[in-house]
């Protein structure tokens, strides 16, 4: 029978499953009434899917607004249909005998802030129907480009024709099309060959727990695996409240408050610990915006 988990799960996703799957699993692991990751990998790409059980998904939103992080490998001067493995090479181009340094200097030029065409192969949706099916199809649909920020972009090893690089880049980044993209500033194509994903802000530099691992633990410790509710909003100020405006809150009250700079506060409680996501509006009130069930919180 599920029960009521709460928290969240930093999953060291393996290839071949997909987001959805890795949830599936995962959710029948930790015998979890509720789950949902927060930003899908594909299939073909492996690493850090954050997994929110039970309350946490009511913070889920913020992870997928955040910066990821990636250990990318391209392989220039083959191109795909797909930008990746999914799909037969359709396009070979000569390399010239490039160095390392050539490749390092290409990057360091790369702009760090441009608009960016989503590939063909993705789950945007155009007429109700997602931009894959029509490319499966053999239609190319008119696509608005978004803008994105590259944060950071190192290069980690080149050895003809394969290119492994850093990168650290804002929400909605197709790593596929990034690829596509450096390749085009050396005047060839690309591919990716493999994808890592080592972050998520605000989860950096963290432990990564394997499926086969979960599976050998038992149910109680797996749940210890599980980070606090709170723990993807540690970017957020804390506030500590009293008891005497804490229950006003818990019945989505607003209250008087002041000392503090308007926005966003994680609020905390003597009894309860952590509680909920609050608004400090014009520095006079409080107001709560995303409340957790008491029996949710395990700071």
């Amino acid at each position: 029978m599920a029960d009521d988990v709460h928290g969240i799960l930093l999953l060291d996703k393996p290839l071949g499953l997909s987001s959805a799957g890795a949830v599936a699993r995962t959710k029948r692991l930790f015998a979890a009434a509720k789950a949902g990751h927060t930003g899908s990998l594909d299939p073909l790409a492996e690493g850090m899917l954050p997994i929110c059980f039970g309350e946490a998904t009511k913070f889920a939103s913020g992870l997928l607004e955040a910066d990821k992080s990636y250990e990318v490998t391209a392989r220039l001067g083959e191109r795909t249909a797909s930008a990746d493995l999914e799909s037969p090479v359709i396009e070979r181009r000569s390399l010239p005998d490039w160095s390392a340094t050539d490749i390092a200097t290409a990057l360091a030029a790369f702009p760090r802030a441009y608009a960016q065409v989503p590939p063909m192969h993705s789950a945007i949706k155009q007429a109700g129907r997602p931009l894959y099916e029509y490319a499966r199809a053999g239609e190319i649909r008119e696509r608005e480009a978004r803008r994105i920020e590259i944060h950071e972009l190192q290069l980690l090893n080149y050895q003809a024709p394969d290119l492994r690089f850093r990168v650290r880049c804002s929400k909605g980044t197709y790593i596929r099309v990034l690829a596509e993209d450096i390749a085009a500033t050396l005047d060839t194509v690309a591919h990716l060959v493999g994808l890592r994903r080592t972050a998520v802000a605000p989860f950096v530099d963290r432990p990564l727990h394997r499926l086969e691992a979960l599976e050998s633990m038992d149910l109680v410790e797996r749940r210890r695996s599980l980070l606090p509710v709170d723990a993807a909003l540690q970017s957020v100020p804390r506030l500590q409240l009293p008891a005497t405006v804490v229950a006003a809150l818990r019945q989505g009250r607003d209250v008087e408050w002041s000392g503090e700079a308007p926005g966003l506060v994680r609020m905390y409680s003597e009894d309860m610990g952590f509680f909920g996501l609050g608004e400090v509006r014009d520095g006079a009130r409080l107001a709560p915006l995303r409340l957790i069930a008491a029996a949710a919180n395990r700071a």
